[in-house]
């Protein structure tokens, strides 16, 4: 799966990825809701999310299908961050996870993305005010919950999603930096997007059976990269086990039989990619690897799909 990566333009036998790659690189594009390019400084940011896919927007858009081409549903089991789908934007959605607390933070800004930002604006700036909302139970007001996640996610080191055994957010204090990154017009745009969405608590066996022929999945399960399980990880609803894969690849295979088409983002242990014989498999040279918040050179992920490649 390997494949020599080229610091100009691809020589002859280059592989698929590494052609996108130089193009992508070269124009310092991706693909939009019309299927047109847009600039990367363009893109949506809205949490920090570890193993988001936000940075590889460029290098895994050109793979995917158009809104357009999309006639059914665009179903996520493992929303985490939700950066292909706010690129992407499709028609309509199907935004799944085993977290509900990431999925009422969309749920709760999805509602009242003004009152959110109101109370994520009203919240302390220091280190001591951190620790402060962070230690204080949560109220049942969904705005408020779903401000104060977003607050602790900008907040907090590395953006690390972690609980201790009570099920408490106990992640330490990073500093103000990346809180403004975002402002009121990024989570108007993402509450508009997420208004054609179904929002759904749920283990991913549930969500790939319910999808249907002209349905699309993009999967981004829990995985450390080149590795075989995740079971110790910074972050919450991280440990996914090598029979959560195989569990995994039987459902995919189903949906196969369906006529559904779908792609995935996975580690490249030979394991995994074992599972899914006959699949089209991309190696991504560029990647998240083992450091959190860092791109590697070798990241020993692949990104695998059921269907032949998308035309440009």
């Amino acid at each position: 799966m390997g494949c020599t990566r080229y610091g100009g333009r691809p020589k002859a036998g280059a592989c698929e990825f590494c052609i996108l790659l130089w193009k992508t690189r070269r124009h310092g594009l991706f693909r939009n809701k019309k299927g047109g390019l847009l600039k990367r400084e363009q893109k949506v940011r809205f949490i920090r999310y570890p193993g988001g896919k936000q940075r590889l927007l460029s290098y895994l858009m050109p793979h995917l299908p158009t809104r357009e081409s999309i006639k059914g549903v665009y179903v996520e089991p493992f929303v985490g961050g939700g950066a292909v789908f706010l690129a992407l934007e499709p028609q309509k959605a199907l935004l799944a996870d085993i977290n509900p607390v990431l999925i009422d933070l969309y749920r709760g800004l999805r509602a009242y993305p003004k009152i959110v930002w109101k109370i994520f604006k009203s919240f302390p700036h220091t280190k001591k005010g951190y620790y402060k909302i962070r230690d204080t139970k949560e109220r049942d007001d969904l705005a408020y919950r779903a401000a104060r996640t977003l607050y602790l996610n900008r907040t907090c080191f590395k953006g690390m999603w972690r609980e201790n055994a009570d099920g408490e957010f106990n992640v330490g204090y990073g500093g103000q930096e990346r809180r403004w990154v975002i402002s009121q017009n990024t989570l108007s745009s993402v509450a508009r997007s997420l208004r054609r969405a179904k929002l759904v608590i749920s283990d991913f066996e549930e969500v790939i059976g319910s999808c249907s022929k002209e349905d699309f999945l993009f999967l981004d399960p829990p995985y450390r990269p080149g590795e075989r399980e995740l079971q110790h990880e910074h972050y919450v609803y991280s440990k996914f086990y090598y029979d959560d894969h195989k569990r995994l690849a039987n459902s995919l295979k189903m949906a196969t039989k369906r006529g559904v088409r779908w792609a995935m983002t996975t580690s490249n242990h030979k394991d995994i990619v074992s599972l899914f014989h006959g699949c089209h498999i991309v190696a991504l040279t560029i990647g998240t690897g083992n450091r959190p918040g860092l791109l590697t050179n070798n990241s020993s992920e692949v990104l695998i799909r059921n269907y032949e490649e998308t035309s440009q």
